[in-house]
């Protein structure tokens, strides 16, 4: 009976001390303005291209996994997005593209309230539903990207949340003939706001 009632207070012991710890999870909701760079290749501007594409506002999830206080990964996801293309302030056209990305973080403790972190990783945006009069964009392509931002807790679950992205974004663009015109790169700098909740 005593050997039972020792095991029996040293499992709580440990429940306890689980359930004390942070989950390893959180997950984010954000709203983010995407500003595209439209840097044209100089063959494009030689040719007499100003091919822009439109900045707009998307939604953003992400999920962070915390491998201890300071380091986490985090998986950066949104809907597949519809953007407008002009040359040179004319309508060319649409593409969608949907541009996963993943970060390796660390996180800054023990700063009172606040809880800033920086990232890197890499993004892959997958390209489709090209509509552009007479061109056409690569399918596919793979950047860097770099992270800042900063966490700030409400309560040991629910967070404010402000993040900064600069991701490495760029196309090919192609003629109907398949004649490669030069390179658009988007570079795009996302800054986003929204809640997190550790579970």
């Amino acid at each position: 009976m005593k050997k039972i009632l020792i095991a029996a207070a040293v499992g709580m012991l440990v429940v306890g001390h689980v359930a004390a710890q942070e989950s390893p999870w959180l997950v984010r909701a954000r709203a983010v303005n995407l500003q595209m760079a439209n840097d044209n290749s100089a063959s494009l501007t030689n040719a007499g291209f100003g091919l822009a594409v439109d900045n707009k506002t998307i939604p953003e999830v992400d999920i962070s996994y915390f491998f201890n206080k300071n380091v986490a990964a985090e998986l950066i996801l949104t809907v597949p997005q519809s953007q407008t293309v002009t040359n040179n302030g004319a309508y060319l056209g649409t593409f969608k593209h949907l541009p996963p990305t993943l970060t390796l973080q660390y996180h800054f403790t023990d700063l009172g309230g606040y809880k800033p972190y920086i990232g890197a990783g890499i993004n892959y945006t997958k390209i489709s539903s090209v509509s552009l009069q007479g061109y056409q964009l690569d399918n596919h392509s793979f950047g860097t990207a770099f992270q800042v931002g900063v966490d700030v807790p409400l309560d040991k679950k629910w967070s404010v949340n402000l993040d900064v992205k600069k991701v490495n974004l760029k196309t090919d663009v192609y003629s109907s003939a398949g004649a490669n015109a030069g390179t658009l790169k988007l570079d795009p700098l996302l800054v986003g706001v929204g809640v997190g909740y550790r579970f």
